[in-house]
C-alpha cells in the first residue's frame, strides 16, 4: 500500500464485523430458522431460497435485521405453501427481536485502536442497514465518541462514498476506508480514488463475497486484525 500516515487525514470504520460481531448472530438464526422448516425442506434448499427473497427485498427493505426477519417470513410462506401455522411465524418474528435487542459484543483491540488514532486523525464511521437499529448499536457499542462522523447509509457504492467525502469536504487521496467486506468498504473506495485496507472476518454473508485471492492494488492493504492497523500509523500528523 503505497501511502505514509501523513498521507491520511481521515479514518473511517465499517461497523458491522469490523468493530463488532455481526453476521455471526444472522447464522445463528438462520440455523434457528432451518430446524424451524426442516420438516417441510432441506437446509440447503432453504438457504438458497432465503437469499433469494433477500436479494429481491433489498430495494424494498434495504439491509438489516427487520428485513431479514420479513425475508424469512415471506421464504417459510412460500416453501411450506402457506402450511405454516401461525405459532411459528410467532417464533421467527421473536428470532428477529432477539437479534434486535442483541449485547454489543467489540472485537478484540477495537476500542484501544480507535483510542490511539483518535487524537491524531479524523474518525469516521461509514456503515449501512436500518437506521434506528444501527443508531442504537452506536449507541450501546459506547464507540460513538470516537467519531468525529457518523454516517449510517443505505448503500455502499462509489456514489454514495463521493457523496460522504464531498458532504465533509474531504480529498479521496487524505481518506482511507477499513472495513470487512471487499465488496463494500474497499472496491468502491478504490474507484473513487481512496485507499482502503480490509480486515476479514470470520464470517461474510454471500451477498458481500467477492473472488479477492491475489487481489493488488496500490492503495489497498490486507490485514488479519485490527490492531495491525497501528503498525501503518506509528507516525501520525496531527488533526489540522
Amino acid at each position: 500500500m503505497n501511502f505514509t500516515p501523513a498521507t491520511i487525514k481521515t479514518i473511517a470504520f465499517d461497523a458491522d464485523d469490523t468493530l463488532w460481531v455481526n453476521e455471526s448472530y444472522f447464522q445463528d438464526v438462520e440455523q434457528q430458522f432451518n430446524a424451524l422448516l426442516a420438516k417441510y425442506v432441506s437446509a440447503d434448499v432453504l438457504a438458497d431460497r432465503l437469499y433469494a427473497v433477500e436479494r429481491t427485498n433489498l430495494a424494498l427493505y434495504g439491509y438489516g435485521i427487520k428485513g431479514f426477519m420479513l425475508s424469512m417470513i415471506e421464504t417459510a410462506l412460500e416453501v411450506t405453501q402457506g402450511l405454516i401455522s401461525t405459532k411459528d411465524i410467532q417464533q421467527i418474528i421473536n428470532l428477529g427481536k432477539v437479534m434486535l435487542r442483541q449485547p454489543i459484543e467489540l472485537l478484540p483491540d477495537v476500542r484501544h485502536v480507535l483510542d490511539s488514532l483518535d487524537e491524531d486523525y479524523t474518525l469516521m464511521l461509514i456503515t449501512k442497514g436500518d437506521l434506528l437499529d444501527q443508531e442504537t448499536k452506536i449507541a450501546r457499542s459506547g464507540m460513538g465518541d470516537f467519531f468525529t462522523h457518523v454516517e449510517i447509509i443505505s448503500e455502499k457504492n462509489p456514489k454514495d462514498y463521493q457523496q460522504v467525502l464531498d458532504r465533509h469536504h474531504i480529498d479521496p487521496s487524505t481518506f482511507v476506508m477499513i472495513g470487512n467486506s471487499m465488496r463494500s468498504d474497499v472496491l468502491p473506495l478504490l474507484e473513487i480514488g481512496a485507499y482502503a485496507i480490509h480486515i476479514p472476518f470470520k464470517h461474510t454473508w454471500v451477498h458481500e463475497q467477492v473472488q479477492d485471492d491475489g487481489f493488488t492494488h496500490p492503495k489497498f492493504m490486507k490485514l488479519a486484525r485490527i490492531a495491525q492497523v497501528l503498525e501503518h500509523f506509528d507516525t501520525p500528523i496531527r488533526k489540522s
